[in-house]
């Protein structure tokens, strides 16, 4: 059975399009193409038509906001919505073949919107032919969470920081040792929104003082499907008595020093004592021997008198006393 008019089968088609709804996800600072395209294959007249995308303004009820349209000999320079003036745009050219396209420029937070697109035919009395609604999923990298600290007081702080990130994050700290995630009533964590419409997050982390601490925290973008975890935060941590008992357990070299100094001891009374062994031997000749030295230049005589000289100066002198001294010293002048 044929229908008895093209406006009652368009007035179908729009019934099966009404509830047409699609999802996309896109970064911040991309660009993003929101599809509403024509069920059939066909070619439209863009003289006939007026096609008009819009939002739902959050907290006002049921009015919307206008993003872009397009009416003939009306290019829509005017939005009632400032913030998609120039970055949000129609192709001409598409639409004649039945794609009503959104292109978004540079995405930004704000853009997270429910977008309704909406077709209707002029020569069918306004009858609207298409309606399509877009969920828009905006999305930014955290970045690495850095962790700082620990300030050792009575309890152990650590600080985690990542920033730039959306939608707004799941905050873990970690075990690290066995990666099992820590009680949530360690630490409190503070999610704010910056100048550029994205969140920051500060993490504080308070634990009890133990020997050794190894954790790490983690950043959970949940429409990204992604886990950033801080790199490794091993801490070693010790009262004032077990620094103490350190050095006296000998695990670190701690007795080889007192056995190093006594033989350094040793050896300089080792040294002393034969220096002055051999200052000694040096001074042992007797004073005989010294005598008889000095007199040898009162026999310097020239001549035919110098034997009888030298044996009556021999003769004159006194003949010294062997004395016993190491080394056969007193036998010298005998």
């Amino acid at each position: 059975m044929r229908p008895r008019s093209p406006g009652l089968l368009l007035l179908l088609l729009w019934g099966l399009q009404a509830e047409s709804q699609e999802e996309v996800r896109a970064m911040v600072g991309s660009d993003v193409r929101l599809r509403c395209i024509y069920p059939e294959e066909n070619s439209f007249d863009l003289n006939d038509l007026y096609v008009y995308w819009q939002i739902s303004m959050a907290g006002k009820g049921n009015a919307d906001s206008v993003v872009t349209y397009y009416l003939s000999g009306n290019d829509s320079a005017d939005h009632s919505d400032n913030h998609y003036k120039d970055r949000a745009q129609l192709s001409l050219d598409s639409m004649k073949r039945g794609d009503f396209s959104l292109h978004l420029r540079n995405i930004t937070p704000q853009d997270e919107q429910k977008f309704i697109c909406l077709v209707f035919q002029i020569s069918l009395q306004l009858k609207k032919i298409l309606e399509v609604t877009v969920t828009l999923h905006v999305a930014a990298n955290y970045s690495m969470p850095v962790v700082s600290g620990p300030s050792q007081d009575e309890e152990l702080t650590f600080t985690c920081t990542s920033t730039n990130g959306y939608p707004r994050p799941n905050v873990y700290w970690i075990n690290k040792t066995d990666n099992s995630v820590l009680d949530d009533a360690l630490h409190n964590s503070t999610v704010s929104l910056n100048a550029r419409g994205l969140y920051d997050v500060v993490s504080v982390l308070r634990i009890r003082r133990t020997r050794h601490v190894n954790v790490g925290c983690c950043i959970e973008n949940v429409l990204l499907h992604q886990n950033l975890t801080s790199g490794q935060t091993e801490t070693f941590t010790g009262t004032k008595d077990s620094i103490t008992e350190d050095p006296i357990d000998g695990s670190h070299g701690g007795e080889p020093r007192p056995v190093l100094s006594v033989l350094v001891v040793l050896a300089v009374i080792v040294a002393l004592a034969l220096a002055i062994g051999w200052l000694c031997r040096s001074r042992c000749p007797p004073r005989s021997y010294t005598g008889a030295q000095v007199a040898r230049p009162e026999l310097a005589l020239t001549g035919d008198s110098w034997p009888a000289a030298a044996g009556a100066a021999a003769d004159s002198l006194p003949r010294p006393v062997p004395e016993a001294h190491p080394g056969g010293c007193g036998t010298q002048l005998a």
